[in-house]
């Protein structure tokens, strides 16, 4: 993501200062290191999630506003990736939901094409549905994501795009790890169906 500071109208320094005079101190309070730490993965999960770079842009900085806004709220249960995540998640939810906006189906002028987000996917050696998604058949698998419900990708892109493990992916969604199991075997049984379906018709 291209460098894009918070505005200085929602995070100046004089204002941080003011603040923490009057709150208790939080892990958040250093939100200029929150960001230069987080900003990245944020930028991804909007970008793949909503695949518009403008609104993920947007979407990035209303993640880290929020939490500037809610961080007395941040408990330490969990880590604050997963904290920035779950509002990440929330705002994804929230956009997708507005008459304005029907998900992966509007085309726009700065919509991204599949094949541009090969640029901001990790390539990690891990599990073989990672590596799959960074491969040549990417656009395949991410028409078939596409496809998915709004839960199911979300948890796909959670688990395979971040990489994060069911017990943080239970905790962003507020789901039972029981039912993200069921629908990790669900999202992959789709997209290796499709996936092999279309290799079949290419022959």
């Amino acid at each position: 993501m291209p460098s894009q500071a918070l505005s200085s109208d929602s995070l100046s320094t004089d204002r941080q200062t003011l603040v923490a005079q009057r709150a208790p101190a939080t892990p958040l309070d250093d939100m200029d290191s929150i960001v230069a730490t987080y900003e990245q993965r944020i930028f991804r999960f909007h970008l793949v999630s909503i695949r518009d770079r403008d609104v993920a842009q947007t979407l990035t900085q209303d993640t880290f506003v929020r939490a500037w806004s809610a961080r007395s709220s941040f408990r330490g249960d969990c880590s604050i990736s997963t904290w920035l995540m779950r509002i990440a998640l929330n705002l994804v939810r929230d956009h997708t939901r507005t008459d304005r906006f029907k998900f992966w189906k509007k085309v726009s002028d700065t919509a991204v094409d599949v094949s541009d987000i090969s640029a901001h996917v990790p390539h990690r050696d891990s599990s073989l549905e990672s590596r799959l998604i960074a491969s040549e058949q990417m656009a395949l698998v991410w028409e078939s994501v596409a496809q998915l419900s709004e839960r199911q990708r979300s948890i796909f892109l959670l688990r395979f795009l971040e990489e994060l493990e069911l017990s943080e992916i239970a905790s962003i969604t507020g789901l039972p790890i029981s039912t993200v199991k069921t629908h990790l075997y669900r999202d992959l049984a789709t997209i290796r169906a499709r996936h092999n379906a279309t290799l079949k018709d290419s022959l």
